[in-house]
């Protein structure tokens, strides 16, 4: 079903509870000024009021109250917006299959390996209570090994949340030469924004003494940035207003923590992003295509879950793309392990399947379905991307 027959209804139901809502809040405030009003009647005699005129005006009050028949609008509002809603349910339910465990093959998983992977999902994000609770209740061995690295990165990235700087900068001194193979150039950065702040909150000589000790070593690799560090020695104390005003930005923490976080993942040798988070959110956009040729394949009486190979695409973002992909130009299928690409000697790739096919089960010579040149099989070369 398309998703804007789901939106449509969705943003049926809304409008009613809208609806419904104006209409519960409208009612609460008429009911209200009745009351207020009776109220204001009982405290406006000088004298105290007698029991039979207080009874009076309540009697009033009721009537008036009754003869408003609000509950029953608030109920034929209320009503309306749960058939609404029960629909809506039901569209979902039809909709959507809520059981998933026809899309997933079944795999002997290591739980020992699971575990490990969830609870350094928690650490990675700096939930280090909640991963602490899931080792010792999965009864997992405790590893500092998985544990401390995360825990040093996000002690640093608190630091610089508070405008402390020198825990990152102790560590880009410690890996100074690693990071330099990865070409960064954090330390620098770190050390740029310290001579700001030292700037903006101690004197131009304390700053000028920093750019002495701590950032001439790079002046020979990095002279336009520090060039511009110097100029900002003559607005000591008014940066903000002084062409070099960009340096106060915000922005320069926010990206250097995300860079510190790429740079500190990558010496630990692990990806930038979660693999539990980057496996879910596939999961999440390929699960309807699964599901939907589970159901088609089960008619059918057949078990995808012996396939090689899925007979329909997966469409995934880009965003989980993190290889190249081949697909051969004559017979349209993607590459595999055991169809892998083959470079034929005019320049032109197929795969090895088609090649074969066109060789006549590499018998004779063929020719290019793109060009004049012939080729035999032992001619040509696996592609590796």
């Amino acid at each position: 079903m398309e998703l804007s027959t789901i939106k449509g209804a969705f943003d049926r139901v809304a409008k009613k509870q809208k609806l419904s809502s104006s209409e519960a809040q409208e009612a609460i405030d008429r009911i209200g000024q009745k009351i207020e009003q009776a109220l204001a009647k009982l405290h406006s005699f000088h004298d105290p009021t007698s029991p039979a005129d207080r009874k009076t005006i309540l009697e009033k009050l009721f009537k008036e109250l009754t003869e408003m028949g609000l509950i029953d609008q608030l109920q034929y509002s209320q009503k309306d917006l749960n058939v609404g809603l029960s629909k809506y349910t039901k569209l979902l339910e039809k909709s959507f299959n809520s059981d998933i465990s026809k899309a997933y093959r079944n795999v002997d998983f290591d739980i020992h390996t699971i575990n490990q992977i969830i609870a350094g999902h928690f650490y990675r994000l700096g939930l280090f209570d909640l991963g602490d609770c899931f080792v010792n209740e999965a009864r997992e061995p405790v590893s500092n090994s998985l544990k401390s690295p995360f825990l040093e990165m996000h002690q640093i990235l608190e630091a610089m949340g508070a405008r402390n700087l020198q825990p990152a900068l102790n560590w880009a001194t410690i890996n100074r030469e690693k990071l330099a193979k990865n070409g960064s150039s954090i330390e620098l950065k770190l050390h740029q924004l310290q001579f700001v702040e030292i700037l903006q909150k101690g004197s131009r000589a304390d700053a000028l003494n920093y750019a002495r000790t701590y950032l001439a070593p790079f002046a020979p690799l990095h002279m336009a940035e520090i060039q511009k560090l110097m100029g900002c020695l003559l607005w000591a104390g008014r940066l903000n207003c002084s062409p070099y005003a960009e340096f106060l930005c915000i922005t320069h923490w926010e990206k250097l923590a995300e860079e510190l976080t790429q740079q500190f993942c990558s010496l630990l040798g692990q990806s930038y992003e979660s693999p539990l988070g980057v496996a879910i959110a596939a999961g999440v956009q390929g699960l309807p295509t699964l599901l939907k040729l589970a159901n088609v394949m089960g008619t059918k009486k057949q078990e995808w879950q012996v396939m090689k190979q899925l007979p329909v695409p997966v469409d995934l973002g880009r965003e989980f793309q993190f290889h190249s992909i081949f697909v051969c130009p004559v017979s349209k299928d993607q590459g595999s392990e055991e169809n892998p690409p083959m470079l034929m000697p005019c320049g032109h790739v197929l795969c090895k399947q088609s090649i074969v096919k066109l060789s006549k089960n590499s018998t004779r010579t063929f020719k290019c379905p793109y060009c004049p040149l012939e080729a035999t099989v032992t001619q040509c070369r696996q592609v590796y991307f």
